[in-house]
């Protein structure tokens, strides 16, 4: 049964809320990173980066960097840029974009539902990670950008929310990456009664993004007194899984090492059809996999008799790249540590990785087909994971929107 709680959200002051909330920092280049930076006051970007124009830098990841983090997070206070709601709410998210619109519920989730098993994941994370998201938890003591969840949707669940996508939001603005955003604060007791009452009834509820932030929540949870009841959720977005968006995750491949254009795609016939195609390809299809190199394109079919079907990875395209072609043939191993390869999410423009590949020396691009979300379900319903970098789901959620204060 998923439990979800309430929270006092602590979030942007109205007047400012379309300049501090962010896309989370990693998805900046370095250069738009600092642009922001230097024309935006407000950005939440200054939290997670208190080091900017500053002479006395400390080490990435460290406990001095996360504690300037919580000091900065402190004069955003101090400044007036925040308001904490003085009682427990859940709130109610729109995201419109060109590629969908995408309406859930943010709240804090349970971590005792990822231990019993009803919040599922379909990657495995690396205990570096893990330890690294601890450490900012135990110093800065906030979740700042959710987690994305995603269930069966229910006709109670679909009225409460539509219930209130007919008010006025609490928050409506547009950012520059052409995305509106809107939040309404669901604050009538019998609508968090309900709500808590349905998802209660939820038995399976997936991990679309954020597995490490789980990870590491499950760690700070087993650290913390059972008295501390703020300790024991994280925050979370929880969206009907109908309205997930799936992008494929692309390969660049840096260097094909010394096999020559026909050497590499000989080897790959054994496994593959290979077709040549006269202008850009892009898969339609399962199990077919483009291949741009020395500005030719290539489509890779898979053969029947080299894949596993009833295998739930095995069956998957981003396992069989690495299985039949990246491994054997180019020698990358571990997708996490090579650093011969690179990942691509396909809502970006494929222009930008048909140039990486033309700048680059003798290099290669594999473009694949994007998983559907019964294969995540299927992979995470038999406790296996996904290859590294297998999807890129939106929504994304901004960051310092709605923040979940431990």
């Amino acid at each position: 049964m998923a439990k979800i709680t309430p929270f006092k959200a602590v979030r942007p002051k109205r007047s400012v809320a379309n300049l501090l909330a962010s896309r989370p920092f990693y998805t900046y280049k370095k250069h738009l990173l600092e642009a922001k930076l230097e024309g935006n006051p407000f950005t939440f970007l200054h939290v997670i980066n208190p080091e900017f124009n500053k002479e006395d830098k400390t080490l990435p990841n460290s406990i001095e960097r996360f504690q300037k983090v919580r000091n900065k997070y402190k004069d955003f206070h101090k400044l007036g840029y925040f308001v904490r709601d003085q009682k427990d709410y859940i709130y109610l998210y729109r995201q419109t974009t060109s590629f969908g619109t995408f309406v859930g519920i943010i709240c804090g989730a349970a971590v005792e539902d990822v231990k019993n098993g009803i919040i599922k994941p379909h990657e495995k994370t690396l205990s570096k990670r893990e330890e690294t998201f601890k450490l900012y938890l135990d110093t800065c003591k906030f979740h700042a950008e959710p987690v994305l969840l995603t269930y069966k949707e229910n006709n109670t669940i679909q009225s409460v929310k539509q219930s209130y996508l007919c008010k006025r939001p609490e928050y409506e603005f547009t950012t520059t990456d052409k995305k509106s955003h809107e939040l309404w604060v669901i604050n009538d007791s019998e609508d968090i009664t309900t709500l808590t009452t349905e998802f209660s009834k939820l038995k399976d509820i997936y991990v679309a993004d954020g597995h490490h932030r789980i990870a590491s929540s499950k760690l700070y949870s087993n650290s913390t007194s059972k008295n501390d009841p703020l300790a024991h959720f994280f925050l979370s977005f929880f969206i009907n899984e109908d309205e997930l968006k799936i992008f494929a995750y692309h390969r660049f491949i840096k260097t094909i090492g010394k096999n020559t254009e026909a050497q590499l795609l000989e080897k790959i016939n054994k496994h593959f059809k290979v077709v040549k195609h006269p202008k850009k390809f892009i898969p339609s299809k399962k199990h077919s996999i483009g291949l741009y190199l020395n500005k030719n394109w290539f489509e890779l079919s898979v053969k029947n008799s080299s894949i596993n079907e009833d295998h739930p990875t095995s069956s998957l395209d981003t396992q069989i790249l690495s299985e039949l072609i990246l491994d054997p043939i180019l020698g990358i191993k571990d997708l996490k540590t090579d650093d011969r390869v690179d990942f691509f999410n396909g809502s970006r423009d494929i222009k930008e990785l048909i140039n990486m590949v033309d700048k680059s020396k003798n290099g290669a691009a594999f473009i694949l087909y994007p998983h559907i979300f019964s294969e995540v379900k299927k992979v995470a319903d038999t406790k296996n994971s996904m290859p590294p970098k297998s999807t890129w789901i939106e929504p994304k959620i901004r960051s310092g929107l709605t923040i979940y204060e431990l």
